[in-house]
């Protein structure tokens, strides 16, 4: 890749980490974590992808894992350590925050309270519509957060990528399944 196409594809995943920095959260609250990944660090995680993928039979992290390899930078979002509003809403199933116990699941923990999945979704859809602003081609990727969180690569309690990619063709789409 062409240096002045490298580093303006990581500055343009420098504002989509900014627009999700300044998403707005529930009850102004900021559990949104924030990582943004390129060069070898983003060979290192489409690897583990593929690996995990074999290891576990699970279907697409291989397909997944070689979009990640060929994409300029990933960002990854996370919620760490996202504490209810108390507002005993009881979207979670719960009938109230207090109930609510965050337990590790075989990707994730969980469940986790649905207006911090909100806030983690808002800060996902204002990251992919700033790519879509510089012209970056993008994908929001369960696979990507699911491995990057198994291989230490970024703490919380769930994590999400978005890889991006500079290219003639969206990478992203057209793909074998």
């Amino acid at each position: 890749m062409e240096d002045w196409l490298e580093e303006s594809m990581l500055k343009a995943v420098e504002f989509m980490a900014i627009a999700a920095k300044t998403a707005p959260k529930a009850r102004g609250n900021d559990f949104v974590g924030i990582k943004i990944i390129s060069g070898d660090e983003v060979q290192k995680l489409a690897e583990a992808m593929v690996r995990y993928g074999q290891e576990n039979q699970k279907k697409n992290y291989d397909r997944d894992g070689e979009n990640v390899r060929n994409s300029g930078a990933v960002l990854l979002l996370s919620l760490e350590n996202a504490q209810p509003p108390g507002l005993n809403c009881g979207a979670c199933g719960f009938k109230s925050c207090a109930d609510l116990k965050t337990a590790e699941g075989e990707e994730f923990a969980g469940p986790l309270c649905a207006w911090r999945l909100l806030d983690l979704g808002v800060a996902l859809g204002s990251a992919v519509k700033t790519a879509s602003l510089f012209n970056l081609d993008n994908r929001i990727m369960y696979r990507v957060g699911a491995v990057a969180r198994k291989i230490g690569m970024m703490d919380g309690q769930i994590v999400v990528g978005v890889p991006v990619s500079a290219a003639g063709k969206n990478i992203y789409f057209d793909r074998k399944k």
